[in-house]
């Protein structure tokens, strides 16, 4: 096995390795001192996940969900069937570098996986490299489906992008080791939970815009309503005395008057942190805006 560092094995819009330094500095001061569980009930790439892994080691419990059936799926297909995955994604490397320079052809091997994708008849080895063929290939990472589950995402421009990265998805199967998975609403990671947990939030984050509503991760929307439910699951979770974190859009910052999260959170820490937006049709609004990282660890007693 591999001595590699595991790291995220997808590019994904809204991915948190930039947050991480901000999310390090609202963990609770005792982490350090005690053995404790960590659950993230949604973990799309998983950047979070995998600094937590590789700076707690003595983790008591990690548990991981997601609504989305095929991420899961490829999260459990590395921690099961590392090899099968790679040699199914070495192919799919090569005969999609074999066609730099043939676009045309290049673009009909992208929609064809794609297509092939979308019946979803592959076996669970199948499924999961063309669930990261195409997140290697698409526009910008992106992950999105329609109403009917299909993802719809083009190809995107990149030459000979790394599709097989062996290492990488070794360390990850190690580390995934100790890792249970779940895929499900996230409500029902509240079964796994112990005295001592930590949930961090990343869940789909409420669209600037009309024009900037990435969040068709699955097939049922995350809308206005579902932030809500959120909340008052993040309530539930400060009644019952377990420690949160949650990510989420700063909608202020592109309209003043928006108090959606600052009314929704009142009883909790929020701060606004530095994020880039790396996602949009053009380049020069791509940039620097804010983000909310909100918690409920504003409770920690000072002494003198």
């Amino acid at each position: 096995m591999t001595n590699k560092v595991a790291k995220p094995f997808l590019k994904w819009a809204g991915g948190k390795s930039q947050l991480i330094n901000d999310i390090r500095n609202s963990l609770p001061r005792n982490l350090h001192k005690d053995k404790f569980s960590y659950i993230e009930p949604f973990v799309g790439s998983g950047a979070v996940l995998f600094w937590m892994l590789n700076n707690f080691p003595d983790l008591k419990r990690v548990v991981i969900n997601d609504i989305n059936e095929d991420l899961i799926n490829t999260y459990k297909t590395i921690a099961s069937k590392p090899n099968e995955l790679i040699s199914i994604l070495e192919i799919l490397q090569n005969e999609y570098h074999v066609l730099e320079g043939n676009d045309e052809v290049k673009k009909e091997y992208y929609y064809s996986k794609r297509e092939l994708y979308n019946t979803r008849k592959e076996e669970q080895s199948g499924q999961a490299a063309l669930f990261i063929f195409l997140n290697r290939t698409c526009f910008n990472g992106l992950y999105r489906v329609n109403r009917k589950n299909e993802y719809n995402v083009p190809m995107g421009s990149y030459k000979r992008p790394t599709i097989c990265d062996n290492e990488n998805i070794l360390a990850v199967s190690q580390a995934l080791k100790k890792v249970e998975i779940l895929c499900g609403d996230y409500e029902e990671t509240l079964n796994y939970a112990n005295d001592n947990t930590l949930f961090y939030f990343d869940p789909p984050y409420k669209p600037l815009s009309e024009t900037s509503s990435f969040n068709s991760y699955a097939k049922d929307e995350f809308n206005d309503a579902e932030q809500i439910r959120l909340r008052d699951f993040c309530h539930k979770l400060d009644a019952l005395n377990y420690t949160w974190i949650l990510s989420n859009s700063d909608v202020k910052g592109k309209d003043e008057n928006d108090n959606f999260f600052d009314e929704l959170y009142a009883d909790f820490k929020i701060e606004r942190v530095n994020a880039k937006r790396s996602i949009n049709a053009n380049p020069e609004k791509r940039g620097l805006l804010k983000e909310l990282l909100i918690t409920n660890n504003n409770k920690v007693e000072v002494t003198i």
